[in-house]
């Protein structure tokens, strides 16, 4: 140990000695190959003869190593910065550049929508409901007048994860859920994701959210479904959208219609539209009185109440308000389109 002591003395007055006489950027290079060489630099080759020590003297020599190398290292750095490498441009900031803008967290253009959506129709006395995304046949299909051969089963493409539970298809078995739980009068409104084995294209994804809307009581008319439809509507796209109400089947309403808007993307005047098909219109919901069968599903007597539902896409509804061509836009995560939404 007190040869090997000897050695790192001698070897730290010749690197301070060395450092001293140092004048340029090649120096303080050499002298760092002379102390830190992998091969053959003086403290590489003093940490080969410490692996030679008895345990107990390695206690003491690694610790003293380990100092002459920092003291090393440490005088090395300051060398450098001494006598930077001739050719090297330290970097300066240009303040003449414009200032790098810190974006904050928004919602997503989907939640803004959304929430629109709930603002209007909380301002009509509608509650908000929410339920399972992962569903029951009962719930999903039965309840809703789906029996298990019926054909309009075949047209939901259901994602089953076995033979009881399935990704709901609609957001229509939280109506089910609060018409057991509660009784009429009832007013509420259900916004959800739903899933369905759909194809991409511009307005059609295999996930997506939607909102449905139940109203139960004594009394309730068709006219009721058209009056709060259409104000809902004209407060989402302004009071001058054009509105068609278009007879159609739903197995769970009874008379049914289907709910057109003029294409806000082409007016009707693109007959290559790729969101309406050059028909200047496009379906956005579907809606109708609420089957009876429904009801008494549910222990609600028809013979006393009526009510009606509607069921609408958030996210094609949300293309069509933002003037959007493409529903795919929305999950791209491309923030130069998400960040449009959420300027002050």
């Amino acid at each position: 140990m007190s040869t090997l002591q000897d050695k790192i003395n001698n070897y730290r007055q010749l690197f301070f000695d060395r450092a001293a006489a140092v004048k340029e950027s090649q120096q303080v290079e050499e002298l760092r190959q002379l102390f830190l060489g992998r091969k053959k630099g003086y403290l590489t080759l003093l940490f080969e003869e410490f692996k030679n020590l008895s345990p107990e003297e390695k206690k003491t020599a690694g610790r003293v190593l380990n100092e002459f190398k920092t003291e090393i290292q440490s005088k090395l750095s300051e060398l450098e910065k001494n006598f930077p490498v001739s050719g090297t441009i330290t970097p300066i900031e240009d303040l003449t550049l414009p200032g790098r803008q810190l974006y904050w967290g928004a919602p997503h253009p989907i939640t803004l929508f959304e929430r629109k959506i709930e603002n209007i129709f909380i301002s009509m006395g509608f509650s908000v409901e929410e339920g399972p995304e992962i569903e029951t046949d009962y719930y999903n299909f039965e309840a809703l007048n789906f029996p298990p051969d019926h054909p309009a089963r075949d047209s939901w493409d259901t994602l089953y994860i076995n033979d009881k539970l399935l990704l709901r298809t609609h957001t229509s078995p939280v109506q089910i859920r609060v018409m057991e739980k509660k009784k009429p009068p009832l007013r509420i409104i259900i916004p959800g994701r739903v899933f369905r084995r759909e194809t991409p294209d511009p307005t059609h994804l295999p996930m997506f959210y939607q909102v449905e809307g139940l109203v139960v009581d004594k009394g309730i008319t068709f006219a009721h479904l058209k009056g709060t439809l259409e104000f809902f509507l004209k407060a989402l796209f302004g009071e001058k959208i054009r509105l068609r109400f278009r007879p159609s089947f739903f197995p769970f309403t009874e008379p049914s219609a289907e709910v057109d808007i003029e294409c806000i993307v082409c007016r009707g005047q693109n007959p290559e539209c790729r969101v309406c098909g050059g028909s200047g219109w496009k379906e956005i919901l579907g809606s109708g009185m609420v089957d009876p069968q429904v009801f008494k599903n549910v222990n609600i007597d028809p013979e006393i109440y009526s009510g009606w539902a509607f069921g609408l896409g958030i996210d094609r509804t949300a293309m069509f308000a933002f003037q959007i061509p493409e529903m795919r836009y929305f999950y791209e995560n491309d923030l130069r389109f998400i960040r449009q939404f959420n300027r002050k």
